[in-house]
């Protein structure tokens, strides 16, 4: 927790509320709760306990939405579930347990079952019966009934072996993401899967504008192949840089190979994971582009050196690497 201290951003989320829906068999009191409050110091995060009863958490949830009128509510697991049908503000679903009754009864989760973190109210264990189990599927049957696009973010742990309900979010919203990670929230998806998203969302609410900042796939991978690795420091540059900027990724693939176009985009997703979702640019003509500045190595080619901005010319002095592009940026601070 103590290195979550140098992530802290005081200006994200600043002076607005956050609710946390925490997932079944948790409480508020969790680790994510608490790393959210360390990394949003300025926000203020409410967390409540949820009561077991479905149909009565739901009640909690929509109280608290109508007294404390969050800005942005963010679910996991079940808490996702719940947090689809809190409609009229800006939603993130982490794992969303849309079908949490199919689910308990398919990993034995049935019985006596114990809380993973304290409750306020000292219960340490619970009973999950049929009766419960149908009372989850009733209140799960009211789900995407208030489908709003852009309010909502699912997010979805690419090792997650408990809940898999990508396909299922995406016959209803378009905003469907997949991480590197598990179904349970840690310090790490936290870091690199929601915090970039709750960026996007605060710059969104305050109509934030930044400096626009394109990056060329050659300045990214040696070559056009799913198995490249990205170049040194590009990856951690990349997550830097869209801290502070709006930043693209531009590939100028062959017009006639479309199998290209998706390669690049898997490629892009499974190297710079959210902070580049939805952000890749296809086109031959850097020229036309409208951006602040280009990350590219210098060449004729798709009209890169009459970029109209600030060109960084990858690869040459005194970028040669990105740790200088870094050290040119870092001394913009986000100019």
């Amino acid at each position: 927790m103590d290195t979550l201290y140098t992530f802290a951003d005081p200006a994200l989320m600043a002076g607005k509320t956050i609710l946390y829906v925490h997932g079944f068999a948790s409480s508020g009191q969790n680790g994510s709760v608490r790393a959210l409050r360390t990394l949003l110091p300025s926000a203020r995060i409410l967390a409540p306990d949820l009561p077991v009863e479905p149909g009565e958490a739901m009640e909690l949830l929509q109280r608290t939405c109508e007294s404390e009128h969050p800005d942005l509510v963010i679910g996991a697991s079940m808490g996702g579930m719940y947090a689809e049908m809190l409609p009229g503000r800006h939603r993130i679903l982490v794992n969303p347990a849309f079908c949490l009754a199919d689910t308990l009864a398919r990993n034995n989760g049935t019985g006596r079952q114990e809380f993973h973190n304290p409750r306020l109210d000292g219960a340490t264990s619970f009973l999950v019966t049929k009766g419960l189990l149908e009372a989850f599927r009733e209140v799960s049957g009211h789900c995407f009934e208030h489908c709003v696009q852009e309010e909502v973010y699912g997010l979805f742990g690419i090792h997650d072996t408990l809940v898999d309900t990508f396909d299922l979010f995406r016959e209803h919203y378009r905003n469907a993401i997949r991480f590197d990670g598990e179904h349970y929230m840690n310090d790490h998806t936290i870091l690199q899967a929601v915090l970039p998203l709750i960026r996007r969302i605060d710059d969104r609410q305050n109509g934030t504008e930044r400096k626009v900042l394109l990056i060329a796939q050659e300045a990214l991978r040696k070559e056009p192949s799913l198995d490249a690795e990205p170049i040194s420091g590009a990856v951690k540059a990349f997550r830097e840089l869209s801290a502070s900027y709006d930043t693209w990724l531009l590939a100028s693939t062959p017009y006639d190979d479309p199998q290209m176009w998706s390669d690049t985009v898997r490629w892009t997703e499974a190297h710079f994971g959210v902070p580049a979702w939805d952000k890749v640019i296809l086109s031959p003509r850097r020229d036309l582009l409208l951006g602040d500045y280009l990350v590219a190595p210098r060449t004729e080619r798709f009209g890169t050196n009459a970029f109209m901005g600030t060109h960084l010319p990858f690869g040459e002095e005194p970028f040669h690497t990105w740790e200088e592009i870094l050290t040119y940026f870092r001394r913009l601070g986000g100019q």
